[in-house]
């Protein structure tokens, strides 16, 4: 990972867990009303916003740091050279049902 080409300073992450080899990525956003509520990983599994965060702190999302925002917690982009890996910039897809 090359961090001298991203701005993004390293200390915003509360925690930047080591990806396991059989890792997922987030492949898409799951957005209600507006909000992102949650993550659609690389093998189609959709997880809310708190599994995702566990998942990740156990290695089994790649690409990701956890920060915290008023008390929640929530993955964030690892800098690297890229833009289009930026979860800003992932698809969303609504969520319809609960789970």
């Amino acid at each position: 990972m090359d961090q001298n080409s991203s701005s993004l300073p390293l200390n915003t992450y509360k925690d930047i867990p080591t990806p396991r080899a059989d890792a997922k990525q987030i492949t898409a956003l799951v957005k209600t009303s507006g909000r992102v509520t949650g993550y659609q990983l690389s093998d189609g599994q959709v997880l809310t916003k708190e599994q995702a965060v566990q998942l990740a702190r156990q290695g089994g999302i790649a690409g990701v740091g956890i920060s915290s925002r008023n008390g929640s917690e929530y993955l964030k982009t690892l800098p690297d050279s890229q833009e289009g890996n930026n979860l800003s910039n992932l698809p969303s897809i609504s969520q319809t049902q609960s789970n």
